[in-house]
C-alpha cells in the first residue's frame, strides 16, 4: 500500500470506530485511538502527563494486539517493539512522527487482514 492508502484508511478507522471520548467499542477503534493519545500526550504536553494507569497501558495494549504472529513477522514485530519500548521512555518524550506513523500503518495491516467491528473489552483500569 502506499502512504496514501495507509493514511485513508487510518482515517476510516478513525473516523468509524473512534469514539468522541472514552474507550472504543471494537479493537481497531482502540488501537488507533491508542496510539494517537501517545502522539498527543508526547507533542503537547512532553509526557508530563505520561502515567500507568493511561499511557503504560495503552502501550501494552498495543503491543499485546501488534505482537501478532498471524498478522506479521519476526522483524516487523521486532520492529513494533522497538518503537513501543522508545514511545514507553515517560522522560523523553518522542515529538517526531515517524514512530506514531510506522505503528498507525500497522494498525491499518492488523485492520485489514481482520477486518471491520472486533468488539473490544473496555479496561477498568485505564483512566484516559
Amino acid at each position: 500500500m502506499t502512504q496514501e492508502e495507509y493514511l485513508e484508511k487510518g482515517k476510516y478507522i478513525w473516523q468509524n470506530f473512534v469514539p468522541k471520548s472514552g474507550q472504543s467499542e471494537f479493537v481497531q477503534g482502540e488501537l488507533v485511538r491508542a496510539i494517537e493519545k501517545l502522539r498527543d500526550e508526547a507533542h503537547r504536553n512532553g509526557n508530563g502527563n505520561f502515567n500507568e494507569k493511561c499511557h503504560g497501558i495503552l502501550i501494552e495494549f498495543l503491543r499485546k494486539k501488534l505482537n501478532d504472529t498471524e498478522v506479521f513477522d519476526k522483524k516487523t514485530i521486532a520492529q513494533i517493539n522497538n518503537d513501543l519500548d522508545r514511545l514507553n521512555l515517560e522522560y523523553q518524550p518522542y515529538t517526531d512522527d515517524d514512530i506514531y506513523d510506522r505503528i498507525g500503518d500497522r494498525i491499518v495491516d492488523w485492520y485489514l487482514y481482520y477486518g471491520d467491528e472486533i468488539k473490544h473489552e473496555k479496561n477498568s483500569e485505564l483512566y484516559c
